[in-house]
């Protein structure tokens, strides 16, 4: 046996590895593959083409999100594309034997939110999907990263996957998070600081205090985030917060079950003097509310900071000025009191009940603005039910907010939630590409606390200037 001292990337990679190819890619072997409407269809109609099956059907979970709408989800879909693409899913769950999480089951949400939920999604575990963000499952410490239609067929048939080893980074950050200051914050610090190209070829690995102190809605969030900076995949070491989280979900281990994967699952952590081809250290001091102002996700700052001037920023100056034109802003000028016409809450990145509860907090005995169409989509049915449970949708209704259906909703322009084009939205999603929310629809990413401060004032707010 090796004495070497091995990454916690290592040690899940190497344990998977069905062949290696010299010069060439490894054969992972694929504990999880989530599947949803818009990438298996083309996947489907591959297996039946070249007379395959799927060879682990129970290995497989099919639930509808992307083009599912958030109101009226008793009724027929009325867009036809949406419509044939749920009944392809549908159908093809049917025909393989694969679980399947449709419209009105109460079980049905966002992949990535329902995984983790109901157990399915378990430390060590290799997992893949359709979605770049199926990174957000690295938070316990799964090697988790998104495919492309041709791979999904791929793993449908073979439950394994030809992958180039990435490189290895591990992301520090020391010290404790100030007022305010969630998750999101720590993940578009991140990206702001080393840019939304920073981390390409790696598989980050998140470490220090703040990462070992945060809930696993918190890490799921900062996970789902990896991929906005290039990097292949994020993941968290497992610890008591993780195996706490687990314990007693459906689909988790039960009995001596448990306490046998659970002896497995606390080796599961870099060793001490594991080296990394890239380390990086920042301090939670220097984070406050982060909003962005551009088109990708690097281009954010500090909710009290102006917006950068071109030669402060890294890249094309070309590039950074179209930015900011599409976006209807200008250089060294405050985001601060910006007028806002949309909020939005949810998707993978911040639709569970961690997210529910900080924006609650602080619209608690206020009102909605009069100029601000609100979408608050929690990430499943589960979510829901726990919303309605904890007083949560009482102080949302009180406040002139209404609760969506589960669903992506407005993350992406895929569904009938899109932001119309020249209107600003303060959205808790993961990107702020030109028309990622619609056609011309300028996005500000941003946590749940800075969302609800925009919900209550109609512009861009500080959430520390609103709290007690």
């Amino acid at each position: 046996m090796s004495t070497t001292p091995t990454t916690l990337f290592d040690k899940v990679w190497d344990a998977h590895v069905v062949q290696h190819i010299d010069d060439g890619p490894d054969v992972l072997f694929i504990d999880r593959h989530f599947i949803h409407e818009v990438t298996s269809p083309v996947a489907f109609l591959g297996l039946k083409n070249r007379g395959l099956s799927v060879m682990f059907p129970d290995k497989t979970f099919a639930t509808a999100d992307h083009n599912t709408p958030t109101i009226n989800q008793h009724m027929p879909v009325q867009d036809p594309l949406s419509a044939n693409q749920l009944k392809a899913l549908e159908d093809n769950a049917a025909k393989y034997g694969i679980s399947h999480w449709g419209l009105g089951n109460p079980k049905n949400g966002i992949v990535h939110v329902i995984g983790p939920e109901n157990g399915i999604t378990l430390p060590g575990m290799t997992i893949v999907c359709g979605d770049s963000h199926t990174s957000t499952h690295g938070a316990f410490g799964c090697i988790a990263f998104g495919i492309g239609t041709s791979e999904v067929e791929m793993v449908l048939s073979s439950q394994c996957i030809m992958q180039p080893k990435p490189k290895k980074m591990r992301i520090n950050v020391h010290g404790k998070l100030g007022k305010a200051v969630l998750p999101k914050d720590v993940a578009l610090y991140i990206i702001s600081q080393i840019t939304a190209s920073g981390a390409t070829g790696y598989f980050v690995e998140y470490a220090g205090e703040v990462f070992e102190n945060m809930s696993m809605e918190g890490r799921m969030t900062v996970c789902n985030m990896s991929i906005e900076m290039g990097a292949r995949g994020g993941m968290i070491a497992p610890d008591d917060t993780t195996f706490a989280y687990l314990k007693g979900r459906e689909k988790s281990p039960k009995g001596a079950a448990w306490d046998s994967v659970l002896a497995y699952w606390k080796t599961l952590k870099s060793d001490k003097d594991a080296t990394f081809d890239k380390e990086l250290n920042f301090n939670a001091a220097d984070i406050e509310p982060q909003i962005t102002y551009g088109t990708n996700p690097g281009l954010g700052t500090g909710i009290t900071k102006k917006i950068p001037a071109a030669a402060e920023i890294a890249g094309s100056e070309n590039s950074y000025k179209k930015s900011l034109e599409y976006m209807g802003f200008q250089e060294n000028e405050l985001i601060l009191g910006k007028k806002v016409d949309y909020v939005f809450l949810g998707s993978c990145t911040n639709g569970r009940i961690e997210d529910f509860r900080a924006f609650a907090s602080l619209v608690k005995g206020r009102k909605k603005a009069d100029n601000i169409t609100a979408w608050l989509v929690p990430g499943s049915h589960i979510v829901e039910q726990q919303i309605k449970e904890e007083g949560i949708l009482n102080i949302l209704t009180e406040a002139g907010f209404q609760l969506r259906q589960p669903g992506c909703s407005a993350c992406l322009a895929m569904n009938d939630d899109k932001i119309p084009a020249g209107k600003y939205a303060v959205s808790t999603s993961n990107r702020n590409f030109e028309g990622r929310q619609g056609p011309g629809s300028r996005t500000l990413l941003a946590s749940p606390l800075v969302a609800a401060a925009a919900a209550v004032t109609g512009v861009v707010t500080d959430p520390r200037a609103l709290m007690q």
